[in-house]
């Protein structure tokens, strides 16, 4: 199988010429090729965090389903559309863009290339059939994290840490405070966000700030809903000696003993099922919602946590999940 292909946008618009004829016809490609580029989000790969559980559904598909891909980093702002349609003129069956910044460029260029299959992690791209809005409850985990974060704080006092103040970091928030304020009412939530930019999202120098702040009035669990930013939560929390939450991928294994569990937002799973369905002809256009039920949200639990977690806490957990996957346990989203 090869590898994947990685590049920088310069590379790319040296080694993708130019697709000849209209725009809405597909490049030549080997019969049965399915070929799919992944544009990433601020902190890129390697962030242990949103881009890296992006890659691992992308690599999943080249090893299992056989696909060809391309993937890199945009270095600016205006890199994102020029690398999409790159993509697109040279013929690329689906075109990923991970992050909510990606709506506004992959609605212009699918509207420009018809017949391109596009997706969008975190972001809400409207009358576009050929585009598939992958969109998480990310309330739903962040409610089961915010139980378990209530029940093992000693002090009463958690903390939560968002990168970019926007609404979708928002219902990270609102989830995370309603799951501790129903398991224990009088629990104090601290709460501060890095930024209102994108930048927001990959500063660890002021996620570490943000929550040793909260750690100096009394938190004794920090939730981070931040990328590249939570390692500095982390990496706080470990030298003041108590718990941080992960978020997006399983990062327990960052600081064992540190990290109590993680909000596990499957987006590797939501790409690995978007190309699958494309290969296999199902490919939808349109809002697809991921949450408890279908696994795409979740808290983690492994070698590095389950001695954090005991039997009574994951049960908690799990009766919780059972109550909103039900639908007898509503949880907002603001």
């Amino acid at each position: 199988m090869p590898a994947l292909a990685r590049v920088g946008l310069a590379a790319l618009l040296l080694s993708l010429p130019l697709a000849c004829g209209k725009k809405d016809a597909p490049a030549e490609k080997p019969a049965g090729a399915l070929r799919v580029g992944m544009v990433f989000d601020i902190g890129g790969k390697g962030d242990r965090s949103f881009n890296d559980s992006a890659f691992r559904g992308l690599q999943q598909a080249e090893a299992e389903l056989g696909v060809t891909a391309v993937e890199f980093e945009p270095g600016q702002d205006s890199d994102r559309e020029q690398g999409l349609r790159r993509l697109a003129e040279r013929g690329f069956d689906l075109i990923i863009g991970v992050g909510f910044l990606f709506a506004d460029s992959i609605d212009k260029v699918a509207a420009d290339f018809p017949q391109t299959h596009f997706a969008i992690v975190d972001g809400r791209v409207e009358g576009r059939p050929n585009v598939a809005s992958l969109l998480f409850r990310e309330e739903e985990g962040s409610f089961l994290v915010g139980a378990l974060a209530a029940l093992t704080s000693q002090t009463g006092t958690i903390g939560f840490v968002g990168g970019m103040e926007v609404a979708l970091i928002k219902r990270f928030e609102a989830g995370y405070r309603a799951g501790a304020l129903a398991l224990r009412p009088a629990t104090k939530l601290l709460v501060g966000y890095a930024g209102v930019t994108p930048s927001a999202f990959a500063d660890p120098v002021k996620g570490k700030e943000l929550a040793l702040s909260q750690i100096g009035r009394g938190a004794d669990v920090v939730f981070h809903a931040a990328g590249t930013t939570g390692n500095g939560v982390i990496e706080a929390a470990r030298e003041k000696g108590v718990f941080a939450i992960g978020v997006d991928s399983n990062q327990n294994h960052m600081a064992p003993g540190t990290v109590l569990t993680s909000m596990e937002k499957r987006v590797d799973r939501a790409v690995f099922a978007t190309i699958r369905a494309l290969k296999e002809g199902r490919f939808a256009g349109g809002v697809q919602e991921f949450g408890l039920d279908t696994g795409g949200v979740g808290y983690s639990l492994d070698e590095h946590n389950a001695a954090l977690l005991t039997p009574a806490l994951r049960a908690t957990a799990d009766s919780l999940a059972a109550e909103i996957i039900a639908g007898r346990l509503r949880v907002p989203r603001e």
